[in-house]
């Protein structure tokens, strides 16, 4: 049998396809990511939902010349395949293959790098007011789906794409989230009338007659008026009309054909245009039909049951957290769980149900999470916001003003700290200890196992009054040291280990590899001194003076950058009580880059932060200044 998929490689390929043609290419596209996401893991729903309208976008646009900008880009696989990276497609999410997301240094494709949410339209009409100010005339399309508006930045380059007058159209693809009830034959005719190139040159001519009598500009504000009292009766999309948009919709987002039409006839709209249109998430995969939010990001996964291959039965650092909070909740009515549309993903699935009325989704809207849980916590509740360190670096200001300056009461559950492995450069925790810790008033801790992660959860919402962050990272929990996790107290490290000459300081969850690397350097002789460091503000200093006293070598190891990191901290810390001439100091972070795609072990291998690179490192200084 012939496939379609196999004489397809650019998007010149498409526009030689027939409707026919174009159905069954949809049908195959499905298949392809299907076998292949089974395989690498990734981003399944959404992709499955959005092959037709990329499809139509391809066919009705000149990419690369016409500027397509995804929003996340999460849902952009059939994108990259119908952009030359088929044949690499085998390669996505893994160490130096194809990132999951819109990426310009992999393919001039790619209009923009992708990854967070709700910047599509902003980028879009950037993009357009560059065009009108050059002259030239390429069409500029943002894609941005209903969760996505959710973000205040959507509605900011609403507001201003509105009133530019500019030619950008917005693709809204709702895959979920109803946000219209209009919707039927009427509002269909509508649309198309609307875009008909008949009635928007009749609408110019009624112009130019009513132009030409006396008092003409009441009578057309008369029929304003009128159209508009219509409209907000009739045209489901008012609140884009409002903002300065030509809307159309809904429109059936899974048929080519209908696809096609709308998007040729908006393409003749003269000013911003939404066009909304509706998808199904998992479309093809009855699994994915049935549990869109299961499958919206997976692991690599059996094609035939649905059930993921990696499954571990051992908990994740998001369980405990989701567990904790639950128990602090069925003791404290203050207990308040914010989150911001990652509910399920930062392990609150169990709190939503039996604590529903003390469960808040914000939407994709991190900075209103922030200033919502101040004014909570001001109000005498106690706030836990469960986020995706890559995501809260959003709300800055917001956590800089309206939590620490007010020093109010906030707990940030920062999960997905420090590397999350295939997501990539967008989506590495590795900022949060250097942002958080030149915050006035805040408290950052650091947890090296799950026990450790709910006696410091307990501790941040009962022992501290002000603002304070607990980072953990994604996978499941380490047990080292967990038969003797001590107590927590205020701004003190953990001493796991005694001894002399090397002291290695552990930020974190790293305490795995911390521990590996003195192991290795017992089997040589030595003595290492273990220090969990639990705090990365405050610093314990007087555990540093400890260490300073009987060791010469001081080494520290996180998985943050080192700019700001942990073991900046230490170095400062050392520094303000006059001890760097009696130790030599040396941190193990990542370097000052954004780092790329790959499983946790590979990228801790390239970047030497693994047990056995930071042994051998720490034998060669060792050994040059002598043993």
């Amino acid at each position: 049998m012939k496939y379609v998929l196999d004489s397809v490689n650019m998007p010149e390929d498409i526009k030689k396809l027939n409707i026919g043609q174009l159905n069954r290419l949809a049908l195959e596209l499905r298949s392809f990511v299907l076998e292949n996401v089974s395989k690498t893991g990734g981003h399944l729903a959404s992709n499955l939902g959005i092959v037709e309208l990329t499809l139509a976008l391809h066919y009705c646009f000149d990419a690369p010349k016409d500027k397509i900008v995804w929003d996340v880009g999460h849902q952009a696989y059939i994108h990259k395949i119908l952009t030359g990276r088929k044949d690499k497609f085998t390669t996505l999410r893994q160490l130096d293959g194809l990132s999951g997301f819109p990426k310009p240094s992999e393919s001039e494709y790619d209009t923009f790098t992708a990854g967070h949410s709700s910047t599509s339209i902003s980028i879009a009409l950037g993009f357009a007011c560059a065009r009108d100010m050059r002259g030239s005339d390429e069409k500029v399309v943002a894609v941005i789906g209903d969760g996505s508006l959710t973000g205040g930045v959507a509605f900011e380059a609403l507001n201003n794409a509105g009133r530019s007058n500019s030619n950008i159209i917005v693709v809204l693809n709702d895959n979920q989230m109803s946000i219209s009830g209009n919707v039927g034959a009427l509002s269909r005719h509508l649309g198309e009338l609307r875009t008909e190139r008949g009635y928007i040159e009749a609408k110019n001519d009624v112009k130019k007659l009513l132009n030409r009598f006396p008092d003409s500009e009441k009578m057309v504000n008369k029929i304003k008026r009128t159209k508009n009292r219509i409209k907000y009766l009739f045209i489901p999309g008012v609140i884009f009309e409002e903002l300065g948009f030509k809307y159309i919709g809904p429109v059936d987002g899974n048929n080519i054909e209908s696809l096609i039409e709308v998007i040729n006839r908006a393409k003749n709209i003269e000013g911003p245009v939404l066009i909304h249109v509706k998808t199904k998430k998992g479309k093809g995969y009855k699994y994915a039909e049935n549990n869109p939010s299961a499958y919206h990001g997976v692991s690599a996964f059996d094609l035939s049951t649905g059930a993921s291959i990696k499954k571990s039965n051992k908990p994740t650092y998001s369980d405990v957290f989701g567990k904790t909070m639950c128990s602090m909740a069925d003791e404290d009515d203050k207990i308040v769980a914010v989150s911001a549309a990652m509910g399920n993903g930062t392990g609150l699935s169990k709190f939503i149900s039996k604590h529903p009325s003390r469960f808040y989704d914000v939407g994709i809207a991190e900075q209103h999470a922030v200033s919502f849980s101040a004014a909570l916590a001001k109000s005498g509740f106690r706030p836990v916001f469960a986020v995706y360190s890559t995501f809260l670096q959003r709300a800055y200001d917001e956590i800089m003003q309206d939590v620490c300056l007010q020093n109010l009461h906030v707990v940030f559950a920062v999960d997905r700290a420090g590397i999350v492995g295939a997501d990539g450069e967008t989506h590495q925790g590795i900022y949060d200890i250097s942002y958080f810790t030149h915050m006035p008033n805040m408290t950052v801790m650091m947890p090296k196992n799950g026990i450790e992660l709910e006696k410091m959860l307990r501790y941040a919402v009962y022992n501290i009054d002000g603002p304070v962050a607990v980072r953990y990272p994604r996978g499941n929990i380490s047990d080292i040291y967990s038969e003797n996790t001590s107590e927590i107290e205020f701004g003190k490290a953990e001493l796991l280990e005694d001894g002399e000459k090397i002291a290695v300081i552990s930020a974190g969850a790293v305490c795995d590899n911390a521990a590996k690397v003195c192991e290795m350097l017992k089997n040589d002789g030595y003595n290492p001194m273990l220090i969990n460091m639990r705090f990365a503000k405050p610093v314990d200093k007087e555990m540093l003076k400890l260490a300073a006293e009987k060791c010469g070598y001081i080494f520290t190891l996180e998985d943050n950058v080192i700019d700001g990191g942990a073991g900046m901290a230490v170095l400062e810390a050392l520094n303000d009580m006059e001890l760097m001439n009696d130790v030599k100091v040396h941190s193990y972070a990542f370097p000052d880059k954004f780092i790329e795609h790959g499983t946790r072990d590979q990228l801790f291998e390239r970047y030497k932060l693994d047990s056995e690179s930071i042994y051998k490192d720490i034998k060669e200084r060792i050994d040059i200044n002598g043993r």
